[in-house]
């Protein structure tokens, strides 16, 4: 298997803080990757680091068999968008997309121009006058022009109003169903990255949480409802994510590949933003009870 990011034992500290922590992860070309977390939880230290914008503290990281930014090769094969849709105030388009070319030397010219006119942007524009959505479709059609294997944006939606996210998201695709370029993109709006996303990273507490396919998370995922039971009785092969308990009734979510056969449970299925907060609450239950991290992901 070709892994996009492959990480061991990774981890950044900021002074006395760890950003990320513990990170070991291995994520498969070929698919668009949704990050996905709370504020604050290292999606962006760890974008930074795949980037090669970050160093690493502790640990390993390799991006598509390498080290992040060992090579101004290496830096060709990875596109990279930052939150805030970097972009020149006082340069053209057209500025822009000179210093593209110029600085890359696999720039798609032709790509950069059409797409540019198809999104009914004007060449002697300046980015200061665009809007937030304009910026960042300025700055994927610059990252993606470079023609990268793997694509990295981080939060490129966050600030953008329903209707630009919908455009931005929309023109992401048609860009991966073109190039077939892996994408890592992160964000907290979990609906975003269910359209658009087939495999999620859950990363919470600053150490990943879960990690693989959508569709093959989802169909191991369950939640039970039933009498109040201790969760030790059930069987071995039903590890519990989360839990909660009234005087008669416990609420699980539980991860098993085997069928779930005891009758007095009533089973749900999840969507991601069940799986999602499930394990987010597992983080922070561990982060208010140290103990509990004695137990694996």
């Amino acid at each position: 298997m070709t892994t996009a990011i492959e990480a061991h034992a990774l981890g950044r500290r900021f002074g006395r803080r760890w950003a990320l922590s513990e990170c070991t992860l291995a994520i498969p070309t070929g698919h668009v990757v949704g990050l996905v977390g709370p504020n604050g939880a290292g999606k962006s230290t760890l974008l930074q680091l795949a980037a090669g914008l970050l160093a690493p503290s502790a640990g390993t990281i390799e991006v598509l068999g390498r080290r992040p930014a060992e090579s101004p090769a290496q830096l060709r094969r990875v596109g990279f968008v930052a939150q805030e849709a970097p972009t020149y105030a006082s340069f053209s388009i057209a500025d822009h997309l000179r210093l593209g070319a110029w600085l890359n030397p696999t720039w798609d010219g032709p790509f950069a121009d059409q797409r540019v006119q198809r999104l009914g942007l004007e060449p002697h524009q300046h980015a200061g006058s665009l809007s937030g959505g304009q910026r960042a479709q300025l700055a994927l059609t610059l990252a993606i022009a470079k023609r990268p294997e793997l694509l990295i944006l981080d939060e490129p939606v966050a600030s953008l109003d329903p209707l630009a996210r919908r455009e931005f998201l929309e023109g992401l695709m048609e860009i991966v169903a073109e190039a077939g370029v892996t994408v890592l993109l992160s964000s907290h709006l979990v609906a975003d990255l269910e359209r658009v996303c087939d495999y999620v990273v859950v990363l919470a507490g600053s150490r990943i949480q879960v990690a693989g396919p959508i569709d093959t998370l989802l169909a191991t995922h369950r939640r039970l409802i039933g009498p109040r039971r201790d969760p030790r009785s059930l069987p071995a092969d039903e590890e519990v994510v989360t839990m909660s308990h009234t005087d008669r009734q416990s609420t699980l979510v539980v991860r098993t590949e085997e069928a779930i056969l005891d009758p007095s449970w009533a089973v749900e299925q999840l969507n991601l933003e069940d799986l999602v907060l499930a394990y987010m609450t597992r983080a922070q239950a561990r982060a208010s009870r140290p103990e509990l991290t004695a137990v694996g992901p």
